[in-house]
């Protein structure tokens, strides 16, 4: 769909976000644009159940196009770091659950792209990290907010303030990944995965975004949210099928539809 962003749906309802921009995918503001582009697409494919975010099998994101950055001041980059947040947002937000399948290095806005899904598979050579601070600036795109509710504030600020990298393990431990494998795995894992997600009920938007918009909430606030998103899944065929399919035949059951 793009210059250095595509977007590919296999048979089985998962669809594959490949960044390619040689060498080590560096996030320049087009790719920026073609991003948010790509979640909007699969967010509105009603044929995709389940997304992957991929680097290829060298390179997750080994940050921002730092050349391209050199050159701007304040109002250049104010007038950019929109659609920044926006293009990131958009890729949180994207209503399927979304695997990042990290090889290689997820650096500053590498790792920040990574932390848009909802999980990290991680090669076990890979490094993650946000090394921003030793450009002289801070994490701009989700790495002092998604950092912290993913690893808490205390590791949030080791890895910002000193700016290290992070070997895949370290990360597993700490959180920031969840799975790790071998380079020549990751990435089919994170596939297999994603259609294991692939055959679940509509319900799985619900929980989404339960679960992502209730942990900005107070709990009074979240809790009346859950209940609504609960209530709502009865209007899914779904929910019939699920249930139908547990009286007639036990647990683990269902072909659900996704509607």
């Amino acid at each position: 769909m793009g210059e250095f962003v595509t977007v590919t749906t296999d048979d089985q309802h998962v669809a594959t976000i490949r960044l390619d921009r040689a060498p080590v995918n560096a996030l320049n503001s087009q790719i920026w644009g073609e991003l948010g582009e790509a979640a909007r697409q699969v967010t509105a494919d009603d044929d995709v159940a389940a997304v992957v975010l991929w680097g290829g099998p060298k390179v997750f994101a080994a940050g921002a196009d730092i050349k391209e950055m050199q050159g701007m001041d304040f109002q250049d980059f104010f007038a950019r770091a929109g659609a920044l947040q926006d293009a990131f947002d958009a890729l949180a937000r994207i209503p399927k659950v979304t695997i990042a399948a990290v090889n290689g290095y997820a650096l500053g806005g590498g790792c920040e792209l990574a932390m848009t899904a909802d999980f990290r598979y991680a090669a076990d050579n890979a490094k993650l990290g946000q090394p921003e601070i030793k450009l002289g600036v801070i994490p701009g795109a989700g790495g002092t907010q998604r950092l912290t509710r993913l690893v808490g504030v205390q590791k949030a600020k080791e890895i910002v303030y000193g700016g290290g990298m992070y070997a895949a393990e370290e990360c597993l431990q700490m959180g920031l990944v969840d799975k790790v494998f071998g380079p020549d795995e990751v990435y089919d894992r994170a596939v297999e995965a994603a259609r294991e997600y692939a055959r679940g009920p509509y319900a799985l938007r619900m929980a989404k975004k339960a679960i992502d918009e209730g942990v900005e909430m107070g709990l009074d606030e979240a809790l009346r949210l859950e209940t609504t998103l609960f209530t709502a899944c009865f209007a899914t065929e779904d929910r019939r099928i699920g249930m139908d399919s547990f009286v007639e035949h036990g647990p683990g059951k269902a072909q659900f539809v996704r509607r």
